[in-house]
């Protein structure tokens, strides 16, 4: 499964020498010395490979196309195998970096989570990474305040195109990051420019120059350097939460942009090796050819000469001959069983591109998609909590099982949803602990407000009523009474309140 990929502009200034170096000094510098591969000494070479079955790093030199490539990988004790991919392409000096997580036959299901490849900050420090357009690319945001307001103006009126997209953070209405922007900004780096605005002061001037289309109290953008990526808008509710939960879900979004995109297959490690390997078949079957020219010329020329000696020489030429043959024959067998070789490999790299481009082409089916969701892609709405859309479907599937035929097709079917997606029942909790809360609901406690709160209600009054609000959002309003008239009040307000927002 590819984890993360992206393709970035490299300098001049990056030797060969200097690419190889600085792997071996990201290797060896890792803080996690369960990563680090012992007595790692290079010595110039360019075709060795450190370590050994579960943790190795080989480093491939391509001279014909002028490429390194460099794999990393690592098996864990659950059977997770990760591979980290660097080719650099010294012809266009351009370099790309993958990280690929697979399982052997035995592995547990693995937390996917993941950080993106620290060797990226390494470029960034040594300045080897190319400016796009305007903008550097690093690590940290980039404050957008009055002095430089077209930066985004212009991404937001398309007036500029990027190499990578553009995270535009707006400010919340009181005036404070919606995330973390820093956190994000580093589990970016290399795969988007994040932008991040100084002060909400700057919203009125950033609407009048793009036409109102602009992301404002919270809300954080996505802009794709191609119109085939829609651009993407996230807006920010004030919930306990929700700032990680928005923070994953922009950093998922750029993330799965960036693994859709199709490469040159010179840019993984699996196409460069099997480049290297077609180029020593072809350059095998050429010798071999050259090797059965020299041969029938040879033994042509020695026909030919036999036939001028007499009895005695001709048969100690003949043996000799024949000898010769044989060792001929030896070594055009020795040619045939390395192009074998040679051909299953190419084959074998050949299956491993073809799946990473299916994996590509599955990547790009779901780019529209702003959620993983199994089945099912994500519409418009956004989650008031994390979880919640795909509790939502799973409650109503759960209900509507009810009501299937049983051992039918349908009820089969959704059954399988239903075991396979493990079903939290977030949705019934919240309902279970709202009617709890209202059983004997007689006036709107500062008890009972905030475990309201808690619930995801905003509440505020209206002359003798208290209107409930779910995560700000006036599609799911009710009212509660101030002064209930009876015991029924609040077991009728739990039920409304459920009706509209579980």
């Amino acid at each position: 499964m590819l984890l993360f990929s992206t393709l970035l502009d490299i300098n001049k200034s990056m030797t060969k020498d200097a690419f190889i170096q600085l792997v071996i000094e990201w290797n060896q510098g890792s803080p996690h010395e369960n990563n680090i591969i012992p007595d790692m000494v290079w010595n110039g070479e360019r075709n060795i490979r450190y370590g050994n079955e579960g943790l190795w790093l080989d480093i491939e030199e391509y001279r014909n196309q002028n490429i390194i490539a460099v794999r990393y990988e690592k098996k864990e004790d659950d059977g997770a195998v990760w591979d980290t991919d660097y080719v650099m392409n010294f012809n266009s000096m351009k370099m790309a970096v993958r990280l690929d997580r697979s399982y052997t036959a035995d592995a547990l299901n693995a937390d996917p989570k993941f950080s993106t490849p620290h060797f990226i900050t390494l470029l960034i420090e040594r300045g080897y990474i190319k400016k796009d357009g305007d903008l550097p690319v690093l690590r940290d945001p980039i404050v957008i305040d009055e002095n430089n307001l077209e930066l985004v103006t212009d991404v937001i009126n398309g007036k500029s195109h990027y190499r990578l997209p553009v995270v535009y953070i707006s400010r919340t209405f009181y005036d404070e990051d919606p995330v973390n922007v820093n956190f994000l900004s580093s589990r970016l780096k290399g795969v988007a420019h994040v932008l991040v605005q100084k002060n909400n002061t700057t919203n009125l001037r950033i609407k009048d120059e793009t036409a109102d289309n602009n992301e404002y109290y919270g809300a954080i953008g996505i802009y794709y350097p191609t119109k085939a990526a829609e651009h993407r808008r996230y807006l920010y509710r004030s919930a306990v939460g929700y700032d990680r939960f928005l923070s994953e879900k922009v950093f998922r979004a750029v993330i799965q942009y960036g693994n859709a995109q199709m490469v040159d297959t010179l840019f993984t490690w699996q196409g460069v090796n099997n480049a290297m390997l077609r180029d020593r078949l072809i350059s095998n079957r050429q010798e071999r050819l050259a090797a059965e020219m020299a041969q029938k010329a040879a033994e042509a020329e020695a026909t030919k000469l036999i036939d001028t000696l007499d009895e005695e020489e001709r048969r100690i030429r003949k043996k000799a001959l024949d000898d010769a043959r044989a060792d001929a024959d030896t070594l055009l067998d020795g040619f045939d069983d390395e192009m074998k070789k040679l051909q299953r490999q190419v084959e074998e790299l050949t299956r491993a591109n073809e799946a990473l481009q299916f994996e590509n082409q599955g990547l790009k089916a779901k780019l529209d998609s702003r959620d993983t969701v199994p089945v099912l892609f994500m519409g418009d709405e956004f989650e008031f909590y994390p979880g919640e859309i795909k509790d939502l479907l799973l409650a109503a599937l759960t209900e509507a099982l009810k009501a299937t035929t049983p051992k039918s097709r349908r009820a089969d079917v959704v059954l399988d949803i239903i075991r396979n997606n493990d079903y939290q029942k977030l949705s019934q909790t919240k309902a279970e602990e709202l009617k709890r809360l209202l059983k004997n609901y007689d006036g709107m406690s500062g008890r009972t407000r905030q475990a309201l709160k808690d619930l995801g209600f905003e509440i505020t009054e209206e002359g003798k009523h208290y209107k409930i609000t779910y995560y700000g959002d006036g599609r799911y309003q009710t009212t509660y009474s101030k002064t209930p008239s009876d015991g029924r009040t609040g077991k009728n307000s739990a039920q409304q309140t459920i009706n509209i927002a579980f």
